[in-house]
This record gives C-alpha cells, structure tokens and sequence, in this order.
C-alpha cells in the first residue's frame, strides 16, 4: 500500500477532494489495521469537515465490500431495506418490519444491520428481542437467504474489520464517512434497495454512488419531518436509480391514504417495545399509521425489486402480505432459521 495519511490529511486540509481510488486506499488501511489511531482519527474529521464527495464515497464503499465477509444470493434482484440513522427521530424500527412485509410479498430480503447508534433501538436490537439469534454464523443465514427468501445480515459479524475504527468513531462523536458506508456495503451484494438517508442532499450523492458501484435499482428516501424512511407527516424526497439514471421526485403519502399523521403516531420506544410493534403490526393486530407507513415503505421497496408496477400496486401486494399471514410467516422461520 502506498498511501500515505499524513499527504491525504494536508489535501483535506486545503480543503481539496480525494480521487476515488485515495479513498478506496485510505480506507483499506484503516480496515487492515495499518494506520494509528490517531491518523484514522484525523482523517476521518478532516474528511468530514471538508464533506465527503461521491468518489469518496464510492471509493471507501468499495474498500470496505471487499474487506467483508460476503454471503451469496441466488436471486439477481435481491432486496435490502436499510437506512443511515442518525435521523433523530424516536420511531420504531419500520425497515425492519418493512422486510418481513417485502419478504411475504415475494421478494428476497437480505437484510443488513446493527446495533443502535443513535436511537433507542437499532434493527439488531429489535430483532433480537423478537427472538433471532445475532450470533449465527454467516453460513447459516446465506442458507436461510436461499431458502426461506429472508435472511439478517449484523454488522459486526460480517465487517469484522470495523474493530480497528469502532473505537476511534465512538471517541469522535460525530458523524464520519463511516455513517455513510454502512448501507452501501450490503454482504450479500443486493442490487436492489430501499435506502433511507439522514438528510436531504444525500438521496441523489447516495442514488450516483450505488450507480458508480453497480447497483440495478434503488430508492433512496428522505422523509421532509427529517425521517430516513418515507414518511407519512409530509412528503418525502426520493432520488431513484432506473436502468443507469436518477431521477428525483417527491412521494406524497395524501395521495394513498388521504391525509397526513402525527409524528407521535409514528412514535416507538426500547428494544421491546419495537419487537412488540413490529409482531403487532406482521400479526395484523395493529393498525392505522404504523401499519400504514410499513405498507408504504415496503411498496418502494417492491417497486426497487422490480416487483410491483407502482407505489399503489405495491400497497396491495403488502397489505396481502399482511393479512395472508405470509409477512410473519417470514419472521417465525427466520428466527427458527437462526437457531438451527
């Protein structure tokens, strides 16, 4: 490796860009240990405060892919669900219960998270009180990908490399490029997304990295309350990626459900309380905005799979899913799947 931090710290400095391919090698020695923890820590706030560009971007996505544990997916238009965080907002985890919805839907999920690090419930969290076990191996959840159609790939498990930059993002405290690379470095390679983003000007900087990085087609959301998720309070911004070209649109929830909801409508708690909602709302015991904003979101997210003609084609399919029992069939077999 001929990268030298020191060189990149004085471009970042003077406020100048990196190429994609400095990116891409800064970023595998972070991954490979190579670098102390003060250079990390320099570059990563020097970075951020100048802004990181999309070849930045793309050129750190790509080193940590390659750094990964990597599962394969036997279906050429698999599905994650995944958004940044970092949203502030106190929602319950609706991508994770969008994915059992697009899983029951016919869609293959491979599903990629952690750990809270904003809020108060990450989708690990969640999932791990509704009773899957995070410490599957790798094999066994590509096993349960090709199989049952739906499979939850944790972070730390498959990015073991992180362990040199963890503790440096944690003593930062603020956000890195690491907060951005997270959903664009999916071990399963999924092509097709539903990404939700923490700000506005990152749906169409997200939709031109996964573009640069091969994706087939992608949904990158940010909700105008602030949410990383298509919201159902306003509309939501959306910059999608169809056939090698973006395209940036407002979706408004009014024209599918009639008017808009309170934040607090949307509003989840700790760990439990959110594995609570989610089994309620797969269970077709609750109703109303939550289930309403998981049909929404799982509809984009059939629209990304190529599943669905439109957003309100979408909402049938998940509704059906829903209420045929095939969204939380999806869930108990994970879970069995998980334990196996």
């Amino acid at each position: 490796m001929n990268i030298s931090i020191p060189a990149l710290l004085k471009k970042l400095i003077a406020r100048q860009d990196l190429a994609e391919a400095e990116a891409y090698e800064a970023i595998t020695g972070i991954l490979s240990g190579a670098f102390t923890e003060g250079q990390i820590g320099g570059f990563l706030a020097t970075l951020a405060a100048k802004g990181e560009t999309i070849d930045e971007i793309a050129g750190g996505a790509r080193a940590m892919r390659a750094a990964a544990t990597r599962i394969q997916s036997l279906a050429p238009d698999t599905l994650d669900t995944v958004g940044t965080g970092g949203d502030g907002g106190i929602t319950f985890n609706i991508s994770t219960t969008v994915a059992f919805v697009a899983a029951g839907a016919g869609a293959v999920v491979a599903k990629h998270g952690n750990r809270a690090s904003s809020g108060k419930s990450g989708s690990a969290d969640c999932l791990e009180c509704l009773g899957l076990n995070l410490a599957a191996d790798p094999e066994v959840m590509e096993q349960a990908l090709n199989e049952i159609g739906i499979t939850f790939m944790f972070a730390p498990t498959f990015h073991k490399a992180m362990r040199f930059a963890g503790p440096i993002r944690k003593q930062l405290g603020v956000r890195t490029l690491f907060n951005l690379l997270g959903p664009l470095t999916n071990p399963a390679g999924a092509p097709c997304q539903l990404l939700g983003v923490f700000a506005p000007n990152l749906t169409e900087a997200f939709a031109e990295v996964l573009q640069k990085l091969g994706s087939r087609r992608v949904l990158v959301v940010h909700g105008h309350d602030g949410m990383d998720e298509i919201t159902l309070t306003t509309t939501t911004r959306c910059s999608e990626l169809k056939n090698g070209v973006v395209k940036t649109y407002d979706i408004d929830p009014a024209n599918y459900f009639g008017d808009y909801c309170s934040p607090a409508d949307l509003e989840g708690g700790e760990p439990a309380d959110n594995a609570a909602i989610t089994r309620g709302i797969l269970e077709g015991q609750i109703t109303g905005p939550k289930r309403d904003i998981v049909l929404l979101n799982a509809a984009a997210s059939l629209l990304a799979a190529n599943r669905c003609t439109d957003l309100a084609d979408g909402l049938k399919q998940s509704a059906a899913a829903i209420d045929s029992g095939a969204a939380l069939d999806k869930l108990e077999k994970l879970i069995a799947f998980s334990k196996s």
